[in-house]
C-alpha cells in the first residue's frame, strides 16, 4: 500500500518529488520499525500504541521536533489514504499530537543591504557568470519565487511587454508574477552574454550552467551564499532568504498581507503571518522610540 500511497501523491495531489521522497523515507523507517519491535503487526494493522511508541523513540533519539512533526504528516497523510481506500476502518492517528516547537522568525535582509548588493556589487562582473549571478540575485529577491521555481523557469514564462512572469510552484500549481524595470534590461544583458558564450541544450530554461544544462540547487546556493556573506550580517545565506526579505520588506512598506499570500504562492494565509511578526517588531521599536508613554 506504500507505493499506491506514493503514486497516489505524485499523480493525484501532485506532491514534489521531494516530498515524495521524504514520505517514502519516513514510512520506511516506520516500516523497519514495526518489523523490528512488533513482528506481529503491519503498517496495515498497528494501533495507535505502536505509533506512539515510534515517536517516544524518535524523541529519545533526540530527533528534531520539526523532523518528528514532519513524520507525523506523513503518517496522518498515509492513515487517511487507507481509510479512504477501506484498507483499515479505524485511523489510528486520531489521538496523535504534533510535539511543540519553538516559533522561529524568518531570517531577512535589511533594505540598505539589498540596495548595496544588488546596486554597488562590484564583485559581478559582465560576463555569462556575472551577469547569471546578478539575475539570480536579482529574481529572487525581486520576485519572492523559490529556488525551485528559479531553476526550471522557462524563458517563454517571461513576458516583457507586462513584466510579468510565470512559475510552476508547489504541487504544480501556477501563478504570475510582477517583476521592476530594471530586471528587464538584466535579463536580456544575461541572454546576450549566455548566448554568446554558452552553448545552449533544447530544454528552454533561461538560467543554464556554463555548459548549457538547467541549474541544479547546489550552484544557485554557492552563488547566492557567496554574495551574500559580503553585505549582510544574517546568519542564514540561502536563496530563501531572499524570499523571506522580499516578504517582508513588501509588508514594512505597506502591502495588503492577502496580496503578498498571493505572489508568494501559499496555499493559507497562516504561512504568510510569519512575515508580520517581523514587521511588528518594527512598529514595536517605532513605538518606543516615538511615543511618551512607551
Amino acid at each position: 500500500m506504500v507505493e499506491a500511497f506514493l503514486r497516489y501523491l505524485q499523480f493525484e495531489k501532485r506532491y514534489s518529488l521531494k516530498t515524495i521522497v521524504s514520505y517514502k523515507n519516513d514510512l520506511d523507517q516506520f516500516s523497519e520499525f514495526i518489523r523490528s519491535s512488533y513482528p506481529d503487526f503491519t503498517v496495515e494493522t498497528i494501533e495507535y500504541g505502536i505509533v506512539r511508541s515510534w515517536i517516544v523513540s524518535l524523541v529519545d533519539a533526540e530527533l528534531d521536533p520539526v523532523s518528528v512533526n514532519r513524520k507525523i504528516a506523513c503518517l496522518r497523510s498515509f492513515y487517511k489514504y487507507l481509510l479512504r481506500e477501506e484498507v483499515i476502518i479505524k485511523d489510528p492517528m486520531t489521538k496523535i499530537k504534533v510535539l511543540k516547537t519553538k516559533k522561529k522568525l524568518p531570517h531577512f535582509i535589511r533594505e540598505n543591504d539589498i540596495v548595496n548588493l544588488l546596486d554597488h556589487n562590484d564583485d559581478l562582473s559582465h560576463d555569462h557568470h556575472g551577469l547569471r549571478a546578478r539575475l539570480i540575485l536579482e529574481l529572487l529577491y525581486g520576485t519572492g519565487m523559490r529556488l525551485s521555481e528559479l531553476i526550471t523557469l522557462k524563458e517563454s514564462a517571461i513576458n516583457f511587454h507586462d513584466q510579468t512572469l510565470k512559475v510552476l510552484g508547489k504541487r504544480n500549481k501556477e501563478r504570475v508574477i510582477p517583476f521592476s524595470n530594471n530586471i528587464v534590461s538584466i535579463i536580456k544583458d544575461y541572454r546576450i552574454a549566455r548566448n554568446r558564450e554558452v552553448e545552449m541544450k533544447e530544454h528552454g530554461y533561461l538560467l543554464v550552467t556554463d555548459s548549457g544544462e538547467a541549474l541544479y540547487p547546489v550552484l544557485v546556493n554557492r552563488i547566492v551564499k557567496k554574495h551574500l556573506r559580503h553585505y549582510t550580517s544574517v546568519e542564514k545565506t540561502s536563496p530563501h532568504v531572499l524570499r523571506h526579505s522580499y516578504a517582508t520588506h513588501l509588508l514594512n512598506k505597506g502591502a495588503e498581507i492577502n496580496a503578498v499570500k498571493d505572489l508568494l504562492g501559499h496555499s493559507s494565509l497562516a504561512a504568510t503571518q510569519v512575515y508580520t511578526h517581523n514587521s511588528m517588531e518594527k512598529l514595536k521599536k517605532v513605538f518606543e522610540q516615538a511615543h511618551p508613554k512607551a
